[in-house]
């Protein structure tokens, strides 16, 4: 039998210390409310909702599951994914549609929530999307390129600061078992002391021009 691979997603994942200036042209994000009910050993079992008719600020003061009460009505789509750990830029993820309304009411009942706004922009070669976290992982900004095969010969916009497609603790569901506010000083020392880099195992990494 053929091995399918059409459940497994390929991406590479960046910290951005700013929210992209070229992104600030009006459109609105995608609001997401999400619970992990299994997030360890970087297996997780996750429920979302999305909307994409809700313009609203994050910050730390974001809490999710207001923001998602207030909202209710505006989460048109929901899904229930299963995740495997990460290697090597690829990952096992099956994702399927659910009732928002059955969504919902699991999120509230349950697992350990974090919420984000999700912008969606082409550059270069690819598709980004681009993640600003509220809550108690506010402010940390995540960059991601997501292609249906290997992320080879990437061109990087200059919003990226440094790559994180190796590091768990970046994840979703790491970031609802730890949040961002509980690490972010180390990271910072971290990068500070060591500075950005950028995976080598992935091709030729180019660097798109600064275009804001």
């Amino acid at each position: 039998m053929d091995d399918d691979f059409s459940d497994y997603e390929y991406e590479r994942r960046f910290y951005c210390r700013e929210f992209p200036v070229e992104l600030r042209n009006g459109n609105t994000p995608t609001l997401i409310v999400q619970s992990y009910y299994v997030h360890e050993d970087s297996f997780a079992l996750r429920v979302r909702l999305q909307s994409d008719y809700v313009d609203t600020m994050m910050s730390r003061d974001t809490d999710a599951l207001t923001t998602l009460e207030r909202w209710r009505g505006a989460f048109t789509r929901a899904f229930v994914t299963v995740k495997g750990p990460a290697v090597k830029g690829m990952r096992y993820e099956a994702e399927r549609p659910i009732d928002p309304d059955i969504a919902c009411e699991l999120v509230l009942r349950g697992g350990s929530p974090i919420v984000k706004n999700r912008y969606s922009v082409w550059l270069g070669e690819d598709g980004w999307s681009i993640d600003v976290f509220g809550g108690m992982n506010h402010p940390l900004i995540v960059a991601e390129a997501e292609r249906s095969g290997p992320v080879t010969n990437l061109e990087i916009p200059s919003f990226c600061t440094t790559e994180i497609t190796d590091q768990a603790r970046f994840s979703n569901d790491s970031l609802a078992a730890r949040p961002f506010s509980e690490w972010r000083g180390d990271f910072n020392k971290e990068l500070g002391e060591k500075g950005p880099r950028f995976l080598q195992g992935f091709g030729q990494n180019r660097h798109l021009p600064h275009h804001g």
